[in-house]
């Protein structure tokens, strides 16, 4: 019985990874993508972090905060953005998996570009934010 049970537990933990996982790609296939009018670039960090670091140029500023509670601006983006691909990314890109990963559950085509330090690394436009008042 106990066997049975950590082999359910394991399973379940294999089906959640597994579900978590969405397509990477580099912050420079990301800027070809967007250019092209394929896709669109979200930073899901917070405002006091856009404000902290600034973002990278062509992105739209969509916290997680907001998709987690009542996406009064995530539902008017993504009616907007139909049929293009959503690249997300955060400061390490785990809250971008997080977001992606419900997303592509909901049948939309996403992708990870990592963290906001991948695309400053890669010498790609930034801009500042004005912090949150």
């Amino acid at each position: 019985m106990k066997f049975l049970r950590h082999l359910a537990c394991f399973f379940a933990a294999v089906t959640l990874m597994s579900a978590a996982e969405i397509p990477k790609t580099t912050p420079a296939d990301a800027a070809k993508r967007i250019t092209a009018g394929q896709a669109v670039l979200v930073d899901v960090r917070e405002p006091s972090e856009w404000a902290d670091t600034g973002v990278a140029a062509p992105a739209v500023l969509l916290a997680k905060s907001d998709f987690d509670g009542a996406q009064k601006d995530w539902k008017p983006f993504l009616e907007k953005n139909a049929g293009k691909e959503i690249i997300l990314y955060c400061r390490s890109g785990a809250r971008a998996d997080t977001v992606g990963a419900t997303l592509a559950e909901r049948g939309l085509k996403v992708s990870n570009a990592g963290g906001f330090r991948d695309w400053t690394k890669a010498g790609l436009p930034t801009r500042p934010v004005a912090a949150p008042k």
